[in-house]
């Protein structure tokens, strides 16, 4: 399971994307939609609303349990990847591409975020 370079992690296991205009993506990664397994449902939170790093903006359900969505920065959110609340598989079948959950504009980026290596090792234990 390969983490994409560009991006950065929280310890919940949501990826960011590098901010363009000061908005950035996310989304879960590879290791998250494969713990879940089949997510069937995607609650996300709504444009505009605040979002606070390290709480809890929404839930993944999949066929084994629901999963707390956390925001992985403190910020406003843009937009919501419709095609997941319309098929919730892509975030099983493309969780870094198409299965993005919901882009924000950031206020505030906690210092804790890992690179791509530093979650492999946080993963790996």
């Amino acid at each position: 399971m390969s983490n994409p370079q560009q991006l950065r992690y929280s310890k919940e296991h949501e990826w960011l994307s590098t901010a363009e205009a000061g908005v950035a993506t996310v989304g879960i990664t590879e290791f998250a939609a494969n713990a879940l397994g089949d997510v069937v449902y995607a609650q996300l939170p709504e444009v505009g609303s605040q979002v606070t790093a390290g709480e809890t903006c929404g839930e993944l359900e999949s066929t084994k349990s629901v999963s707390d969505l956390y925001s992985p920065v403190t910020g406003e959110v843009t937009e919501i990847n419709e095609d997941v609340v319309n098929d919730p598989s892509l975030v099983n079948s493309a969780p870094f591409e198409g299965g993005w959950l919901f882009k924000v504009r950031i206020a505030e980026e906690p210092a804790d975020l890992l690179s791509a290596d530093e979650y492999a090792a946080h993963t790996a234990g």
